[in-house]
């Protein structure tokens, strides 16, 4: 199972497109593009705002006229809305556009930012529309690589595998892991297959034409849906329009969970959901981390205590067995930090991950279908399973 993951992740790697500007910022921004409207929720983003912002309006030079920055704050109980109200005064770009969200509707269900996407798509009337992250920060040159490369490669939706950060040993542990998993199931068999309904995307980082965007219906049409991100890839594709997955480590980083709390609720909130409530996928995740990432350290563990206790040659097949499956572990590591743009910090320390996605995809299952602690920030997202479950099953 191991052996058969790394050939697929280095396929992945090879295959996958990166994104190509054909001309620079500059050039570009000279050459009358299509207007692009990027839009940024916010709820609780004290911390990442300003670094965000800045990103996108520092990764380009293209005008008020081409570019529209919508931020919207989703209700946040901080003082995320003051910070963005400061900033915008400080920088005082005509380019950035601050909203100040309007409560959910009493009647209508919305899952965590939808409803804040949806009111600022209500204001972004570009060609081409970006909806990113908080804790996305763009690279120069960004947005002009992103739609280049969609037109050159004729996307309807573009998502983008970015660079991904870690700042802690739990992200360490998982979040390579992650990613580098989402780089195999982008390229896979069934995704690249235009006949299959198969399909996946990333919602830190969502490029759609505008055609695109309507014909999914905007956020409005998946307004309950927890995994917005999946379900617009598939219903796009259902549509026959072209959703293509790049390596995006040259635009954007992201630092996605910045604490074992946040990473918990972050992936049990979306692994079950995004796999279409399979059970047997969640399964599968779980079978292969533990091959790849545990099962060598303690087949070795078992190998050393063998031979220093009874010695003979099984210990030392076991053993050898063990060096070759370590050796593969870090392959698969190495392979998916170059993906990723990252190192290869901590990967002695896998024995660990193995059992941690495990936890997060049993865990995942458990939420989604119950609804037992089953949340985002604190919002609990119970009353939206019936929905969700019942569109996709």
């Amino acid at each position: 199972m191991a052996g058969g993951y790394f050939p697929q992740l280095r396929r992945a790697v090879m295959e996958l497109p990166r994104p190509r500007a054909f001309q620079t910022d500059a050039e570009w921004s000279a050459a009358s593009p299509p207007l692009i409207s990027v839009v940024i929720p916010m709820y609780n983003e004290a911390e990442n705002l300003e670094g965000c912002i800045c990103s996108v309006l520092d990764c380009t030079s293209l005008s008020a006229n081409r570019l529209q920055v919508w931020v919207i704050d989703d209700q946040s109980t901080d003082d995320t809305l003051a910070q963005l109200y400061d900033l915008q005064a400080r920088l005082a770009d005509p380019r950035l556009h601050i909203l100040a969200g309007r409560p959910q509707p009493a009647n209508q269900r919305w899952s965590g930012k939808n409803w804040a996407c949806f009111q600022a798509s209500q204001h972004a009337d570009g060609d081409w529309l970006l909806f990113i992250d908080a804790d996305v920060r763009l690279k120069p040159g960004a947005i002009a690589s992103m739609v280049q490369t969609a037109i050159a490669l004729q996307a309807d939706l573009l998502t983008c595998i970015p660079q991904v950060v870690s700042g802690s040993l739990v992200e360490w542990l998982v979040q390579p892991l992650m990613f580098a998993n989402a780089a195999v199931t982008f390229n896979s068999e069934a995704v690249r297959d235009p006949t299959s309904p198969t399909t996946y995307a990333l919602g830190p980082c969502l490029l759609f034409s505008r055609e695109s965007y309507a014909a999914a219906g905007g956020h409005g049409g998946i307004g309950a849906e927890v995994a917005e991100d999946v379900v617009f890839a598939r219903t796009l594709k259902h549509q026959g329009f072209r959703v293509v997955h790049v390596l995006g480590c040259d635009l954007l980083s992201l630092r996605m969970y910045r604490s074992f709390r946040t990473l918990w609720e972050g992936w049990t909130k979306v692994l079950y959901v995004g796999a279409n409530y399979s059970v047997p996928l969640m399964l599968l995740l779980a079978l292969v981390m533990l091959s790849i990432y545990t099962v060598p350290w303690l087949a070795l563990a078992i190998a050393l205590t063998s031979l220093f206790t009874a010695g003979g040659l099984g210990g030392w097949i076991l053993l050898l067995l063990a060096i070759a499956g370590l050796g593969l572990q870090y392959a698969i590591r190495a392979m998916g930090s170059h993906a990723l743009d990252t190192t290869t910090r901590y990967w002695w320390l896998h024995v660990l991950s193995g059992p941690l996605i495990t936890a997060l995809a049993i865990a995942s299952i458990i939420k989604a279908e119950t609804g037992w602690g089953w949340t985002w920030r604190g919002r609990s997202l119970k009353p939206l399973r019936r929905v969700s479950s019942s569109r996709h099953r």
